[in-house]
């Protein structure tokens, strides 16, 4: 098989902590004191991240399943909006690409 590897997903910082609540969950970091309310989805992808899931891609798929009504596309660009807000408050880290 010739899978790409697709794009790496970052890792929760040590300092992020997370409580899942019925109507999503909330993360806070305790190194940046970052408060973020995230919903059900934003929980749900919070939970794939790392060792859950190790790429984009893989992340798309399980999400795909769960999800049946929402297109591929949609769950990827949501993701990676999700991801650009965790890493802008530093609550994930970016992985080497040679990380394994």
């Amino acid at each position: 098989m010739a899978d790409q590897p697709g794009k790496l997903l970052p890792r929760p910082v040590a300092g992020a902590v997370f409580k899942r609540l019925p109507e999503g969950g909330v993360l806070f970091s305790t190194e940046t004191e970052v408060y973020f309310g995230v919903g059900v989805v934003g929980a749900r992808i919070w939970e794939l991240l790392p060792p859950a899931t190790r790429t984009v891609d893989e992340m798309v798929d399980v999400l795909s399943s769960q999800y049946r009504d929402v297109g591929a596309a949609k769950i990827q660009q949501d993701v990676e909006r999700f991801i650009g807000e965790l890493l802008a408050n530093g609550l994930v880290t970016p992985v080497a690409p040679n990380a394994s």
